[in-house]
């Protein structure tokens, strides 16, 4: 990389604040483009302007025409090296050490995460919030790795003391759907949002009056169609079967905030629950 390379070469004649800047450039060449002069600054401890005079000093006119330089470089150099390497799992490859591995999943849930949060209507959850309050029963239905994620709600509301009914059998949740009321409320989960078993268990439902809530990536498919209120769940799914990390990070993301606003919104005595239930683990 011509630009390491000249940082290499030169950091005999570098500052001690300017070796800081290079040392980090050298070891995360790929993490540059995630930080603003200030944001870099104060990283490394060190004041806003020696990061902009390091990039003069390299013959840019600031650090974010150093920054876009380097990060086409690295983009380039990635490309070149996708060749050789055996990428397991989006941008993680073969040749990743275990820290690198660590760092690149951190980035890939906290993107999940933050995607997740920052694309949610507020007012969306709100309508849920209040729908499964009022609700009689709540069903909540999902196949595949989805299933993980229901029954982990499932357990999270039955612990406040909701009505909740969790089957991982697709057949039996359609026969449960059947069964609900305009009184009822089913939390239907799937990213695509094409799953059929879960189609049909949420058209079954809504055609018995209960209103359909749809934790659901941004693309119009049938479950979005069907649903009464929909929850995003933003993530790229799309790379490798194993991506579905970043899926379930999004939809956990999701089911912990829905949780935990219940909680605040709900009656006192829901919250006593989670004491109650504490003191009786302790005495297993």
């Amino acid at each position: 990389m011509k630009h390491i390379n000249t940082i290499l070469h030169n950091k005999d004649l570098f500052t001690p604040g300017e070796r800081k800047i290079a040392d980090f450039i050298i070891e995360n060449p790929g993490r540059v483009k995630q930080f603003s002069s200030p944001e870099l600054a104060d990283v490394l401890g060190i004041s806003q302007s020696s990061i902009i005079k390091f990039a003069q000093k390299l013959g840019f006119k600031g650090f974010t025409n150093f920054k876009i330089a380097l990060v086409e470089e690295w983009g380039q150099q990635s490309t070149e090296r996708k060749n050789d390497v055996a990428y397991i799992h989006n941008e993680i490859n073969s040749e990743d050490t275990f820290p690198d591995i660590a760092e690149k999943l951190m980035l890939e849930k906290q993107q999940a995460l933050r995607d997740t949060t920052q694309g949610l209507d507020f007012s969306k959850l709100q309508q849920v919030v209040e729908l499964i309050r009022q609700a009689g029963r709540v069903q909540i239905t999902a196949i595949g790795g989805s299933s993980l994620i229901a029954k982990d709600l499932a357990y999270k509301l039955m612990k406040i003391g909701y009505p909740v009914m969790n089957e991982m059998d697709s057949h039996v949740q359609i026969t449960v759907a059947q069964s609900l009321t305009a009184a009822d409320v089913q939390i239907a989960i799937s990213f695509s949002g094409s799953r059929r078993e879960v189609q049909v268990a949420a058209e079954t439902a809504k055609a018995r009056g209960a209103k359909i809530i749809a934790l659901t990536s941004l693309h119009q498919s049938p479950l979005r169609q069907v649903a009464d209120v929909t929850l995003d769940t933003i993530a790229d799914g799309s790379k490798t079967h194993s991506s579905s990390i970043a899926v379930r990070t999004a939809q956990h993301t999701l089911i912990d905030l829905l949780f935990v606003c219940l909680l605040q919104q709900g009656e006192e005595d829901r919250r006593e629950l989670i004491e109650q239930s504490r003191k009786l683990v302790e005495k297993l």
